[in-house]
């Protein structure tokens, strides 16, 4: 398709010669998935590997998570989860371009396609809708080449394609954002806000000047399938348009509006999103807030969710995390609109590190609240916890 062709001739342009390397443009070097960016002030776990006129980085993380939950519905597995990502700048004539490839070994490390997640909704498996369970990340959650330009001293213009990749639609992917980092599980609005983060065929033109960046995007809408290895295909039939606002290196905000034709092979009629964000980073603190909203063209309902997580490190080797969440969701076992809320509170502790990697122990406990009515189905207080042990690059 159109995405995938850009892509390849992007490569091509990589292996051409091209003059001396400038000074990488910032807003490629602190993107964290497609175009979207936690706060500049954000720490990045990044190792840099300047290579000539090339400057090569490599960022990841990996999970491996005993997952125990409660209740009639609730699951067990031992799961890992992870994604590595590899990005590679150059300069080309008065910008720059990047070539971005990120994977996840998900699809072998999370079997029969889910981990249990009590009241996630949003995907299939096995051909029917997945209730209760979270799917895996494919393993190519992007391959995109994207080009950078500065027109004047305050404002920049930017291209990006990809076979696989993220339009300009959420906040930053709950995997990416710097409040999440110590929460691998996904959250349960994931469907409401960011689960376009692995869509197919995007392309994606934006302009920033100041503190405002302006983003449109085409994609195709359908999510990805259940082969988890492969690169899917299809029409640019969505899009979206994102405007991003950021007044200090600490804060950045988004209000973004998109259809998405046909996202789930389960379920009739495109879904209309609009979400709004804030993000705030500092030295020791990571907060977030998101809402989202999904209309569907075939029932015609509006759905609502709200989200708020934060990390805080302290003592330099601990973690205390926490997620908020209120869902209205229409996909349970028992058919109904029920709003449903959950609550996350984590601790982590590095516990050693190496040259290029750092380590961590941890564990979440989940506690959720719903209407009566679901009670025969989930049992009155059903819980979730999960003990793992964290892999992360770092800087050097």
């Amino acid at each position: 398709m159109r995405a995938t062709r850009i892509f390849f001739a992007g490569l091509l342009l990589a292996s051409a010669s091209v003059r001396a390397q400038i000074p990488a443009v910032p807003f490629l070097m602190e993107q964290a998935s497609g175009t979207s960016a936690n706060p500049s002030s954000a720490s990045m776990d990044m190792i840099h590997l300047p290579r000539g006129s090339w400057m090569l980085m490599l960022h990841g993380n990996a999970f491996l998570a005993d997952m125990q939950q409660t209740g009639p519905r609730g699951g067990d597995k031992f799961v890992s989860t992870s994604w590595f990502m590899f990005s590679a700048l150059h300069s080309a004539g008065r910008g720059e371009f990047a070539l971005r490839a990120m994977l996840s070994l998900d699809p072998a490390t999370v079997t029969k396609r889910a981990y249990p997640l009590l009241f996630q909704t949003g995907e299939t498996a096995f051909g029917r809708p997945l209730i209760d369970g979270q799917h895996p990340h494919d393993f190519f959650m992007e391959l995109a080449f994207e080009y950078a330009r500065p027109l004047g001293e305050h404002t920049l213009v930017n291209f990006y394609a990809a076979p696989v990749g993220d339009p300009a639609l959420g906040p930053v992917a709950f995997p990416h954002r710097a409040s999440a980092a110590e929460l691998f599980q996904a959250p349960i609005s994931h469907h409401w806000q960011d689960s376009t983060h692995i869509a197919n065929e995007v392309l994606t033109v934006g302009i920033e000047r100041g503190i405002f960046r302006l983003e449109a995007s085409g994609f195709h809408g359908a999510e990805p399938n259940e082969n988890r290895w492969n690169i899917d295909r299809g029409a640019v039939d969505s899009w979206s348009a994102r405007l991003w606002i950021a007044p200090i290196d600490r804060i950045s905000a988004q209000v973004s509006a998109g259809r998405i034709a046909r996202p789930e092979a389960a379920e009739a009629g495109d879904v209309v999103r609009a979400t709004a964000s804030v993000a705030y980073a500092s030295g020791a603190v990571s907060a977030a807030f998101i809402w989202g909203r999904n209309h569907s063209t075939h029932t015609r309902r509006d759905l609502d969710s709200w989200l708020a997580e934060s990390v805080l490190r302290f003592a330099r080797k601990n973690y205390l995390t926490g997620r908020l969440e209120q869902v209205d969701k229409d996909e349970l076992s028992v058919p109904g609109i029920y709003r449903i809320g959950a609550y996350t509170l984590g601790y982590t502790r590095d516990i050693a590190s190496f040259r290029y990697l750092t380590t961590g122990l941890g564990a979440n406990f989940s506690a959720y609240t719903f209407p009566t009515a679901l009670q025969p189905a989930y049992g009155p207080h059903p819980l979730g916890l999960e003990l793992f042990l964290r892999f992360r690059l770092k800087k050097s």
